[in-house]
């Protein structure tokens, strides 16, 4: 009877710690239609708070297993939002800028397996409503909003980003996610609720039928993985992401992808024709003018990326062990040793199913190689912006972005012949400590 009583006593606590659990989960979502309940991870509902009879049979045993792993994992995610770091967890963070190989890269982790929780560019709902008239947005508000959004997604907790979504999910239910399709995460059977007659859903999953995301279901979902990876193209400091770093509960690994500026802007030229239409012009006729407002926004993009490299190069105290610059193009001509790399320096497994996916994907046929496709035939992407950008345009970047050039070991040209000369590489052999 006291080994019974003690038992019950051990489990009545455990309860009630799950329930505070809940309580911090209910902030992401306190409603679900019965529809999406039968959908839904086990929930606090179907404990029995009374012990099963022991009546020997394997039902019962069975029954008890599962109520005990549960509130293992409640307890350990509670633990976490507690401000207690899970042993192994990892949280990483691939920064980049547009057109610079992120979606490709980001299958790295999209990729792993059923241990990671991966998401696609959450942040471009948060720049989409902060954007000013003018078109561009306020960069304190903007770092700060996009940071506080990113720590609130590694602890699986969507309730701020849903306050960016427009339309603003209804109980927590969406049907407007930026590229739902590009997270594996989103698109599983646990996150995947009944599709609902007339319901157009404009990013949804391609690998099963579902209906709009339930943010509940992705919360619960993400609790339940052991390491959670975002991709991101929108911050524009590392610096203001330090809070992230510090946070106890988090282990933040930061990467930051870069490429050649001088590919990037002959990539931006092709994939937002409209928005580069100026420096499309200028390569055709005339000068480009120096003190244009676009000249100076592609040096403001330059300067930034190259100051986060070298505070992460520099590894203060804060980015000890959680920084890693790679260049696309070394991942381009050695996909899968980089791959290799970066998961090393993650602490996470490189699973088969990765390595996979890399071999089947950098092959692409020119076909499959759209503009923004995560199928391309690396080598070829190294060397095909030379062969686009016309020289003046390479002259502009080399002097409003040398510095960064510099530091990423890219060579600077300086002849039409010198830059279309396939002979010669561009690219330095360099070697960037983040260990």
């Amino acid at each position: 009877m006291r080994i019974k009583y003690t038992i019950s006593i051990v489990f009545f606590v455990t309860l009630v710690i799950i329930e505070k659990e809940n309580n911090i989960i209910s902030r992401v979502s306190d409603k679900l239609t019965l529809k999406q309940t039968t959908q839904t991870p086990l929930q606090h509902s179907g404990v029995s708070h009374t012990l099963p009879k022991h009546n020997g049979s394997l039902t019962s045993l069975s029954k008890m297993d599962t109520a005990f792993m549960l509130m293992k994992r409640r307890l350990e995610n509670y633990s976490e939002h507690q401000g207690v770091v899970r042993n192994g967890r990892k949280h990483i963070l691939l920064l980049a800028t547009t057109r610079t190989g992120s979606s490709f890269v980001g299958e790295f982790f999209n990729q792993q397996g059923d241990n990671m929780f991966y998401l696609f560019e959450p942040l471009w709902h948060v720049e989409k409503m902060l954007t000013l008239e003018t078109g561009g947005t306020n960069a304190t508000v903007a770092a700060k909003a996009y940071r506080d959004v990113l720590q609130q997604l590694f602890l699986c907790d969507f309730s701020l980003l849903e306050s960016f979504i427009e339309p603003l999910p209804v109980d927590h239910i969406t049907t407007a996610l930026f590229r739902r399709e590009s997270s594996s995460s989103l698109c599983e059977e646990s996150v995947c609720s009944p599709t609902i007659k007339g319901v157009f859903e404009p990013y949804h999953c391609r690998t099963r039928r579902c209906g709009p995301l339930n943010l509940t279901m992705a919360s619960e979902s993400c609790l339940q993985k052991e390491h959670r990876a975002i991709k991101s193209v929108r911050v524009r400091q590392l610096e203001t992401l330090r809070p992230l770093a510090e946070d106890p509960r988090l282990d933040v690994k930061f990467i930051q992808l870069v490429r050649d500026p001088r590919a990037v802007l002959a990539s931006r030229m092709v994939a937002f024709e409209a928005k580069y239409k100026n420096w499309k012009q200028w390569a055709m006729n005339g000068d480009v003018p120096i003190d244009d407002d676009e000249v100076r926004k592609l040096k403001g993009n330059c300067d930034n990326i190259r100051l986060s490299a070298e505070i992460g190069l520099k590894q203060p105290q804060w980015l000890r062990k959680r920084y890693m610059l790679v260049r696309y193009e070394d991942i381009a001509r050695f996909p899968m040793r980089k791959a290799a790399e970066m998961y090393r320096f993650t602490g996470i497994p490189f699973t088969p199913q990765v390595k996979s996916w890399i071999l089947r994907n950098i092959q692409a046929s020119k076909k499959a190689s759209g503009v923004y496709s995560t199928q391309k035939n690396s080598s070829e992407q190294v060397e095909k912006w030379r062969f686009n950008l016309p020289f003046k345009i390479a002259q502009v970047v080399q002097k409003v972005c040398g510095p960064t050039l510099k530091l990423f070991g890219y060579k600077f040209v300086s002849s039409e012949e010198m830059l279309t000369d396939k002979s010669i590489s561009l690219i330095e052999d360099k070697v960037f400590n983040f260990l």
